[in-house]
């Protein structure tokens, strides 16, 4: 008689390979989805600092009656809050992440420099560079 299938052996070791492949790519992939949500943030910091400096062409400061000139957009994953200073003529921009990306935190002022507050705790400390640009990869 003809045996057929797999032995117990076989899936064991078919398994294993399944495991080592899946502990390496599940989190690069995790890696690569939180990079891909990243944009939303520093688009919308981009944007609204434009919408900031067409407010103050107009009007010759960036407060609108005590609040930013430019409205603060909703975003499904980060929170934007602005913060003026200097009697009006400055300001910083903030995007705090909510939920998955919690811990993400970047800025960006009336003079276009960009800051890398923070960043998930398992991707480690933000490197030196962040304090002068946008960082939405690990190095």
């Amino acid at each position: 008689m003809n045996a057929r299938g797999f032995s117990l052996i076989e899936l064991v070791i078919v398994m294993a390979i399944v495991g080592i492949l899946s502990a390496v790519a599940i989190p690069s992939y995790r890696d690569y989805i939180a990079r891909s949500q990243l944009i939303e943030a520093t688009n919308a910091l981009a944007d609204t600092r434009v919408r900031m400096e067409q407010f103050y062409g107009d009007n010759r400061t960036y407060t609108n009656g005590g609040g930013c000139g430019a409205a603060m957009p909703a975003l499904e994953r980060f929170t934007l809050t602005c913060a003026i200073a200097n009697a009006g003529q400055g300001y910083t921009l903030t995007a705090t992440g909510s939920g998955p990306m919690a811990g993400f935190v970047y800025t960006v002022n009336q003079a276009n420099v960009r800051q890398t507050v923070s960043w998930g705790a398992n991707w480690g400390s933000v490197p030196s560079i962040g304090a002068t640009r946008w960082l939405i990869k690990k190095e």
